[in-house]
């Protein structure tokens, strides 16, 4: 569904049309959307990791893939996966987020129905994620998409109490 690669995005529904572009990590555009996640975190949490904290080289494939979606010419949301375990094939979903007055539309399941089609004909097998307790919305989305719990993976200074982490396994064919 991305105009630059194998699979054309078509309109979803909405007055506009909304199109699936590849990214680096780095462009302005997912930058941008990035620092607006970042803002939604510190404000929900009280903390995110920082922007910076990324390696751009890590959304890139065949590693990983980073889009950003767009209303028009207009970057509305954004996100992206890497390599969690080459030896297991497992990916990490990271940085989903869309304009709080756009969640709701279909816009973070088009993007992660995208990564997860790219990632499983890349030879990924499964996906992992965490998200916070307090995104109800990002809650929804996963589970509604297949996503199970599962213990947590990311140990080291997440706090137990809000992060929950997911997992769901991937066929290419889908």
């Amino acid at each position: 569904m991305i105009n630059s690669g194998p699979r054309v995005s078509g309109p979803t529904s909405g007055p506009r049309k909304v199109s699936l572009r590849r990214r680096p990590y780095d462009h302005p555009d997912a930058v941008h959307l990035v620092r607006a996640l970042f803002d939604d975190q510190v404000e929900r949490y009280g903390y995110a990791d920082p922007v910076e904290a990324a390696a751009p080289a890590a959304y890139t494939p065949p590693e990983g893939l980073f889009l950003v979606a767009y209303q028009g010419e207009t970057p509305v949301a954004c996100g992206g996966y890497r390599t969690h375990d080459l030896e297991t094939r497992t990916i990490e979903i990271k940085k989903m987020y869309a304009f709080p007055e756009l969640r709701g539309s279909g816009l973070g399941r088009l993007i992660l129905n995208e990564l997860e089609w790219h990632a499983a004909h890349a030879g990924f097998q499964s996906a992992i994620l965490e998200t916070g307790v307090r995104n109800t919305a990002a809650l929804a989305l996963y589970t509604g998409a297949g996503y199970r719990p599962r213990s947590r993976y990311a140990t080291d200074y997440r706090d137990p109490e809000i992060n929950r982490a997911f997992v769901k396994e991937l066929v290419a064919g889908s």
